[in-house]
């Protein structure tokens, strides 16, 4: 279980680094491809060169790199074009392809962890209470940020920016984002929260502060 432990980074970095790859070789529009996977370009490298002074739960790296995977799927075909999203829509009688409210989702899923993770191992936040709040808090400014950021690119771009922003004519798209968003901060919190506690109990008292 120990050697298990140690391979995990390189593996999911191995996972990760195959998927992107191969969703680089024939996107369906180069410039969104790039637009949605360069969180995981820029993320990846950073994860890297702090795990040996902060390396994460191992609940953390599997859901970083389900997210990366959720990111590169969704550049590789475009959100609105997802074919898991056309099988979803069809399941549940949907007017839309969901697979960018799952993206929005998981936006607020991961980081709600990773905030966490960060505020308890720097004690930055002690109270249970206060910390649900300011992880929620935390989630809710990065999907925020994120809104800006295809604002911006719906500016730059015009009508070269549709799939990126993936509204698929919902006029009410980025208030849906910022809510499912939320809706991933909160089922994190409430459905592994004591998982994540026990996985940051067991390292908690031999790691070194990353800054």
């Amino acid at each position: 279980m120990q050697n298990f432990a140690s391979r995990l980074p390189v593996l999911l970095l191995g996972l990760v680094g195959v998927a992107l790859v191969a969703s680089g070789v024939a996107p369906f529009d180069r410039a969104t491809w790039w637009m949605e996977v360069a969180p995981v370009i820029i993320l990846a490298p950073l994860l890297v060169v702090s795990h040996r002074g902060f390396p994460l739960t191992r609940l953390l790296q599997l859901l970083i790199a389900a997210h990366a995977l959720v990111l590169i799927v969704g550049g590789a075909w475009t959100y609105a074009r997802v074919p898991f999203g056309f099988w979803l829509q069809d399941v549940m009688g949907l007017e839309r392809n969901p697979y960018d409210r799952i993206g929005h989702f998981m936006q607020g899923f991961v980081p709600a962890l990773a905030a966490r993770e960060i505020l308890l191992r720097r004690a930055v936040v002690r109270g249970r209470g206060w910390l649900f709040f300011i992880v929620s808090c935390i989630c809710l400014a990065i999907s925020a940020v994120y809104e800006l950021v295809e604002w911006g690119a719906a500016v730059a771009l015009g009508q070269g920016a549709e799939a990126f922003l993936g509204t698929q004519g919902d006029p009410w798209d980025t208030q849906s984002d910022m809510a499912m968003a939320l809706v991933g901060a909160l089922c994190a919190q409430w459905a592994l929260g004591s998982w994540h506690d026990r996985q940051l109990a067991r390292i908690g008292g031999s790691l070194r502060r990353p800054f």
